[in-house]
């Protein structure tokens, strides 16, 4: 789900907290050792990402926030912010040539780069927890 999450919105964020969870406590985040990524230069996206991102001519980069059942993407365009909202099971991370990590959902699909060990240790962690945490039957959605 791409939405603009420029603005507060209780029904949005009711949408978004049903899809991936609420987000994690303090202490839930100290135990996980943090739960953003570091700024991630993206290298190429799909056709409705990338008409958001084409409107203004800074360079284009994104941050992933872990929660409990899947992970959002957000990314700025002129002066608004939007969020690629994925749960654990719609999510695919593929790990390319040359420290390039692409995150699709259906029909949208983010590549990144990531040459520092940062960005590997925090994609490390993303999909270690995904296996830890997400469903296996279709009752535990």
């Amino acid at each position: 789900m791409l939405l603009n999450v420029s603005y507060s919105d209780k029904e949005m964020t009711r949408k978004i907290d049903l899809l991936v969870g609420k987000p994690f406590s303090l202490k839930q985040r100290w135990a996980l050792g943090g739960i953003g990524s570091p700024r991630l230069f993206i290298t190429e996206t799909s056709t409705g990402i990338r008409n958001l991102l084409i409107l203004d001519n800074n360079r284009d980069q994104c941050n992933i926030e872990l929660r409990p059942s899947g992970i959002i993407v957000r990314f700025r365009s002129l002066l608004e912010t939007y969020a690629l909202v994925i749960p654990f099971y719609k999510l695919t991370v593929y790990k390319g040539d040359l420290g390039i990590y692409s995150i699709h959902k259906d029909h949208h699909f983010i590549k990144v780069n990531a040459e520092t060990k940062a960005v590997q240790k925090f994609f490390k962690k993303l999909l270690d927890y995904k296996v830890d945490n997400a469903p296996t039957t279709i009752e535990d959605l």
